[in-house]
């Protein structure tokens, strides 16, 4: 019975080319589908009793070499699931006697830690909703979740978007973009009228306007790019996703085809190895792949390849209103779903502040640190009647990682972390003067005899 999850993509594949296979015989011989192995191999799916079996049977001695994984990530699972806050302190070496003697209670632990989490989560979700005053989930949100849900990868494109052919190094020269786009059949040309969308297709015309930067513009280049080479791949996502309807559907295959240009302009590999060499420092980055400061960010919070993940990032865009307009996080902090961020969040700060970088060292309700980086950021507007887009971007990293990120060497970490929390409706925090609002899940005590920041006093004990 396979336990751990382990994910063979390359093994398999390897067995299957070396066997002389294509995928539809070697799916016939595991007695699955050709999609279900297509995702076994691209590290997607993890590996079930029913194909191990099937391995078995075929290929005793490679189910062999894959089951040898199984000790190294149950202990690393076990760990992970030990970390919870709300579990007593177990040694390191205890819980690695638990993982190689009792393996089935190990397993146990981890399926509860899984449990939990997914729990809270629902229960996070339900309390947001309540508290806000909302009801059935827009198309957007519907969009949002799903990619959170896919800890915002998807190694179909990923992979596809590395290996499409056109280029001559790592990063994309402008020429050999423009080059792509003539090869998928578009014609590119430049839009100098006011009031111009950013880019438009008109049959083969690939319209972009002419106010665009340059980082801007071969976005675009590239999201059109990838819109019409990878049709098929974000097609099969779209049909497996639970999509509410036309419109939910259509923004599922933009927010594909944007995830597919940052995997084009940023190739997996080669980026994951650009920021660990330069310690995640991003204006080196931006330098490097020709991208923006937003890009570079969010790229790095995509980095979540089984078998070669980089550091675990949470990334969010906050715009002056102080509403969270992109989220996502690999971390164990997760953002709130409606509402507002914390206010003690730095990001805040950063939206006044354009283009000068402001590093925070913290801690959430449940004791874990984290050291983020946030810049204030301004998107032209191309003309003087109109307003520019002022916002600010938020990258973090759980503070054990804090070795490998450039901007925690300018956070004090000896002093007392920043007590942050996710959003007021759902922080448990007693003391906070920042607070907005009650939390959604206790009561509060208002004393008319003293008068405090707050007016109100949030009941911690029964």
């Amino acid at each position: 019975m396979v336990r751990v999850r382990l994910y063979p993509g390359e093994t398999l594949r390897q067995l299957r080319r070396g066997a002389g296979l294509n995928q539809r015989d070697m799916a016939a011989r595991l007695g699955i589908s050709v999609s279900y192995l297509s995702q076994l191999e691209g590290g997607e799916r993890p590996l079930t009793a029913p194909v191990a079996e099937a391995l078995r049977r075929h290929y005793p001695a490679t189910l062999e070499a894959i089951e040898g994984e199984a000790p190294a990530r149950r202990l690393a699972t076990l760990m992970d699931a030990l970390s919870d806050p709300a579990l007593p302190p177990l040694p390191p070496e205890d819980a690695r006697r638990l993982a190689e003697e009792r393996p089935e209670i190990a397993d146990r632990l981890v399926v509860l830690r899984e449990a939990k989490r997914a729990a809270e989560e629902r229960l996070q979700m339900m309390e947001e909703v309540l508290a806000s005053g909302a009801g059935e989930r827009l198309p957007w949100e519907t969009v949002r979740d799903l990619f959170h849900d896919a800890d915002n990868y998807f190694d179909a494109l990923d992979r596809a978007a590395e290996a499409l052919p056109g280029r001559s190094g790592e990063a994309w020269s402008d020429a050999e973009l423009i080059a792509a786009a003539h090869a998928q059949g578009f014609d590119v040309e430049a839009d100098t009228m006011e009031d111009a969308p950013l880019s438009r297709v008109e049959g083969d015309r690939l319209v972009l306007s002419a106010a665009l930067t340059s980082e801007t513009r071969r976005f675009h280049l590239a999201h059109r790019l990838a819109a019409r080479a990878f049709r098929d791949l974000i097609d099969a996502v779209v049909e497996e996703s639970p999509l509410p309807g036309e419109e939910a559907r259509r923004l599922m295959r933009v927010g594909l085809a944007n995830y597919a240009a940052a995997a084009m302009l940023m190739p997996y590999d080669a980026y994951r190895r650009a920021a660990q060499a330069v310690r995640h420092d991003i204006d080196r980055l931006c330098r490097r792949f020709g991208v923006s400061f937003e890009q570079a960010c969010h790229r790095l919070s995509t980095l979540q390849r089984p078998g070669a993940a980089g550091i675990p990032f949470y990334f969010c865009r906050v715009d002056m209103a102080g509403n969270i307009t992109k989220r996502h996080s690999a971390t164990r902090l997760q953002f709130a779903r409606f509402g507002g961020a914390c206010p003690l969040w730095i990001v805040h700060e950063a939206v006044a502040i354009p283009d000068r970088i402001l590093v925070q060292h913290s801690e959430t309700p449940d004791g874990v640190r984290y050291v983020s980086m946030a810049k204030g950021l301004v998107k032209p507007s191309g003309r003087f009647t109109r307003a520019v887009r002022r916002y600010a971007v938020l990258l973090g990293c759980e503070a054990a990682n804090a070795a490998d990120f450039v901007y925690a060497d300018a956070a004090d970490r000896a002093a007392p972390p920043v007590p942050i929390g996710m959003t007021c409706r759902l922080c448990p925090r007693p003391d906070c003067d920042q607070r907005a609002f009650p939390p959604a899940d206790r009561p509060i005590a208002v004393d008319m005899d003293v008068r405090r920041v707050v007016p109100y006093r949030v009941v911690t004990g029964p």
